[in-house]
């Protein structure tokens, strides 16, 4: 059983910067594409960033040069840094991965909250 656990999220200002680790556990992560998906109260959840099995990436618009994914594959643990927070990134950060053969995202984290304020 693949298990994906967040952390890193908190209350930050503004401006400031944050790193959310996702460890998984169960299966290597160099088999998946993962990805970071948020979901703001109100809204839908929405794609941040992703990372395929051999390392390219994609990021959403609106965190494009400011957001940034990563692999560990020896920890087994994907990252999401979060340079010049805006209050609109306040939402739960949730981690997914889906195997490199799959189209759909098959596990989630539980998800951890980011803070953003003005």
């Amino acid at each position: 059983q693949v298990q994906l656990v967040e952390s890193g999220g908190g209350l930050v200002q503004a401006g400031d910067s944050l790193r959310l680790s996702c460890a998984a556990s169960g299966t290597m992560v160099s088999a998946y594409v993962m990805g970071w998906y948020r979901q703001a109260p109100g809204k839908q959840r929405e794609l941040v960033a992703s990372s395929t099995a051999i390392g390219s990436t994609s990021y959403a618009d609106s965190v494009k040069g400011r957001f940034a994914i990563s692999r560990d594959n020896a920890k087994n643990t994907v990252y999401l840094q979060m340079n010049s927070l805006k209050p609109d990134a306040t939402a739960v950060y949730f981690c997914a991965a889906r195997h490199i053969f799959r189209a759909t995202w098959e596990y989630w984290g539980q998800g951890t909250q980011v803070t953003v304020s003005s």
